[in-house]
């Protein structure tokens, strides 16, 4: 049985989570069959540290980070912040003033064993104490895509072929009290 601890994260943790995103990310893209899209690659990764780094600046006022771990080892992380200025465009502004919740990685060697699901309970959580009542999520990766949608049902929006042909962008609008139990 697997033992999580889920945490904030520490700045000795930042060389640990670079290498974290990029080995998640980089698999991503190559499940996704864009394992040749090095440049796309690099700015994901790019735009992740950055968040990292504005949780760290901010002391989680602007983007704010937890992360899952097997013993030393980060397993997975979760943030949340501004809604995107992708989500913000593909909505019209119409979730401008949602937190968007992101990040939501999780090692490859740990996928399917709950610890995505355990990350987004703590998040649920979170956000109920801040006073946070609804978040918007969004998905561009259809493995993913799949996963959202099983979970938060039909996506608010679906933009068809929006990267590519196939390849949509599905944006989902959450009450937090809808997942918060007990």
């Amino acid at each position: 049985m697997l033992k999580v601890e889920i945490r904030r994260p520490k700045i000795e943790d930042i060389k640990e989570l670079k290498s974290f995103f990029r080995i998640v990310i980089t698999d991503t893209f190559i499940k996704e069959g864009l394992g040749k899209k090095l440049n796309d690659i690099n700015d994901e990764v790019e735009l992740k540290e950055k968040y990292l780094q504005s949780d760290f600046e901010s002391n989680g006022e602007k983007r704010y980070f937890l992360i899952a771990l097997d013993g030393d080892k980060i397993i997975g992380s979760i943030e949340y912040g501004p809604a995107s200025d992708l989500i913000c465009i593909c909505t019209k502004n119409t979730f401008k003033e949602l937190i968007e919740v992101g990040t939501v990685f999780v090692h490859p060697d740990y996928q399917r064993m709950g610890v995505g699901n355990l990350l987004l309970k703590t998040m649920y959580f979170t956000l109920q104490n801040k006073g946070i009542e609804e978040f918007c999520l969004d998905s561009g990766y259809i493995n993913a895509q799949k996963i959202w949608k099983k979970k938060f049902g039909d996506p608010s929006y679906l933009l068809k072929d929006y990267w590519d042909k196939g390849y949509h962008h599905m944006i989902w609008r959450i009450k937090v009290s809808d997942w918060v139990f007990g």
